[in-house]
């Protein structure tokens, strides 16, 4: 059985926070069960961008700092590490408030900058994951719970992908990002490579609708932990009321037998699940369907059974991040207009991901708005604001 705690927290204010941690942990053993004296102890949090924490795009600087305060007093050294989707790593702990966070724990900021290559456990032959992450004693995942685009759910697992170092995330995304299976074993295999020793999830405020960079703020008041990362994610995912089917990391962990795929071999500690009051969290606009057709029919038919990126560009400036970010190099800009070709396009979404002004939205194919509409899914999970006005084709 793997062991997952949950506890509530009104709010971001110190002590509450504070006190909320330290309950959520006391059912699996407090920090001193996972940190020793002298420890140096990576926190990852999910800095995505240069965001102000009640965007709840990043991981609320009050919890990493609370964190910190308890890795030193357990007699760690804490560290606070990651690799921003965009922009340089001091602008966005700066503006999302880790510089702050960072100085008032005492613990030190450290930008993953390079990278030290690791033999792959399977589908990969090789893996790059950062030195200060892969060196570090242990590590804290701290990731924030949001809706995804491409994996519908970040959380956990998905957040260590924050331990591939700048620029290589687009290579990844071109290698593994067409096959949403693909991508969830790429995140298995660098979960297992280097496993953290505890994981809290930040869902006092979470993220619903066009995440990870462009939904709304929804508030839980959970906070949620675990050893194992895909049992922790099985549990948010409930929490968010999100169809299982549609948890692609966390049907491919039960389809490699990896603990914690499971949710009957998982057990709940601290605030039980049936007293929290049910949610569904509206779902990204750019999400597909899986229909299970032949791979040469599905292929025909990618256009029509998908999304795709547009720009509104009534709110582009043209400023070349999505297009720079782009891992198959599917977006142009010529003539003061930006283009996206839909046949290069892998529907990886880093461009809406990315994007500093969400500029970039979805359009949805024609079949697949057939689809949801007759399925229901349109009204009832779907973000509805998926069709944009003032879009350049």
């Amino acid at each position: 059985m793997e062991t997952v705690s949950i506890a509530k927290s009104a709010g971001y204010d110190l002590p509450g926070l504070r006190s909320a941690v330290i309950e959520l942990l006391k059912p699996i053993g407090g920090m001193s069960a996972f940190i020793s004296s002298g420890d140096r102890v990576l926190l990852k949090p999910n800095m995505l961008s240069a965001k102000e924490p009640d965007k709840a795009v990043t991981t609320h600087p009050a919890l990493v700092q609370v964190v910190a305060e308890l890795v030193k007093e357990a007699g760690g050294i804490a560290l606070i590490g990651d690799s921003p989707g965009i922009g340089g790593f001091m602008r966005v702990a700066e503006k999302c408030g880790l510089v702050d966070a960072a100085r008032k724990s005492g613990a030190t900021l450290i930008e993953f900058n390079e990278a030290v290559e690791l033999q792959g456990l399977g589908t990969f032959r090789s893996i790059h994951l950062a030195r200060a992450y892969y060196e570090a004693d242990k590590i804290i995942n701290l990731p924030k719970l949001k809706t995804h685009e491409m994996m519908t759910m970040t959380c956990a697992v998905k957040n260590l992908f924050g331990a591939v170092v700048g620029a290589e995330k687009a290579g990844w995304h071109l290698k593994a990002g067409r096959s949403q299976q693909l991508f969830a074993q790429l995140m298995l295999e660098i979960y297992q490579l280097k496993k953290p020793a505890l994981n809290i999830v930040d869902a006092v405020v979470a993220m619903e609708g066009n995440g990870p960079g462009s939904g709304d703020p929804i508030k839980l008041g959970l906070l949620i932990a675990g050893i194992n990362p895909v049992a922790v994610d099985v549990i948010a995912g409930r929490l968010a009321g999100i169809p299982a089917d549609l948890l692609h990391i966390e049907r491919e962990a039960a389809r490699m037998g990896l603990p914690g795929a499971v949710i009957d071999n998982i057990e709940v500690c601290g605030v039980p699940l049936e007293t929290i009051p049910e949610t569904s969290f509206r779902l990204p606009a750019g999400m597909d369907v899986q229909f299970g057709l032949p791979g040469f029919l599905a292929k025909a038919l990618k256009n029509h059974l998908t999304s795709y990126p547009v720009a509104d560009m009534k709110t582009c400036v043209l400023c070349g991040v999505c297009r720079d970010a782009c891992p198959p190099v599917a977006i142009t800009i010529q003539n003061s207009a930006l283009s996206v070709d839909k046949a290069r396009c892998i529907r990886c979404w880093c461009c809406r991901e990315l994007c500093p002004l969400d500029a970039m939205q979805t359009k949805r194919g024609l079949l697949l708005r057939a689809l949801m509409l007759i399925s229901g899914r349109e009204s009832s999970c779907y973000s509805s604001s998926s069709e944009p006005k003032g879009i350049s084709r």
